[in-house]
């Protein structure tokens, strides 16, 4: 049987929970939290990105995300809560389920950039 992207969009939504803005900004305010941005590098060079966020584009999010991979980024800790977010939210639920598959137990959509930057959240402007 196959399925389509709302159905495994739909599927990424119940397995990692969405967070509001505040909500986020909150959890970044008791610090040891990584923020992930799954949009495409000319994205954030064009719009910024959530302050201190790692830019990892949702094509190589299991590489970066896997201790076992020679691609592997050191930010990456299982024990570490992680927020993936992404321009509207389609994106950052399905890597969000990507990183639960791989053993990561705290992970939380933020859903789009747009309303972090309407919410007040901190951005690193675009570089240029």
């Amino acid at each position: 049987m196959s399925t389509n992207v709302k159905q495994l969009i739909e599927a990424a939504d119940a397995a990692v929970p969405r967070i509001t803005p505040q909500q986020a900004q909150l959890m970044l305010a008791k610090g040891d939290v990584l923020v992930v941005d799954v949009r495409d590098a000319q994205e954030v060079a064009r719009d910024g990105k959530v302050a201190g966020a790692l830019n990892v584009p949702r094509g190589m999010l299991e590489f970066r995300a896997d201790p076992a991979c020679p691609y592997y980024y050191a930010q990456f800790r299982k024990d570490c809560p992680v927020i993936v977010y992404c321009a509207s939210g389609g994106r950052s639920a399905l890597s969000g389920k990507t990183l639960k598959d791989l053993g990561y137990q705290q992970v939380f959509n933020l859903g789009g950039f747009k309303s972090w930057v309407e919410a007040g959240g901190a951005v690193d402007k675009p570089v240029g």
